[in-house]
């Protein structure tokens, strides 16, 4: 559980937006198109694939040494806080916020990317 509250995407692919870490836009960042109501729809096919792995890694390259850090940190633990964090990894306190953003960006991409690579599209729809 990475997080108590939030929003959920549902869809071709499903999930939970980490609370406080996460906007319902997230998946913007890996191409694809959207619309807004009360939820944003995504809609990716094999088009937008060099975006989404574009969106990938770039989420790998900033995330750089704290991605391992990150994935034993989120292995071992079943939650966290940012003092957990902090205390567990080498992220400096000011950098915890950012490197959660790409962190959980990077799940949501590789989320996208699976579901296109096996289907050959991506709908959902994200809660605002």
């Amino acid at each position: 559980m990475k997080g108590n509250m939030g929003r959920y995407y549902s869809g071709d692919i499903e999930g939970k937006f980490w609370f406080a870490v996460q906007s319902s836009n997230d998946a913007s960042h890996f191409g694809g198109e959207s619309c807004q109501p009360n939820h944003q729809e995504f809609w990716f096919d094999t088009d937008n694939l060099p975006d989404i792995k574009a969106g990938i890694k770039k989420c790998i390259d900033g995330l750089g040494k704290y991605k391992a850090e990150l994935d034993k940190f989120f292995k071992d633990n079943n939650g966290y806080n940012d003092e957990m964090i902090v205390k567990q990894t080498s992220i400096l306190p000011s950098k915890v916020k950012p490197m959660l953003e790409l962190y959980a960006r990077l799940e949501l991409g590789k989320k996208i990317l699976k579901c296109v690579e096996v289907t050959g599209e991506c709908n959902f729809d994200a809660e605002l």
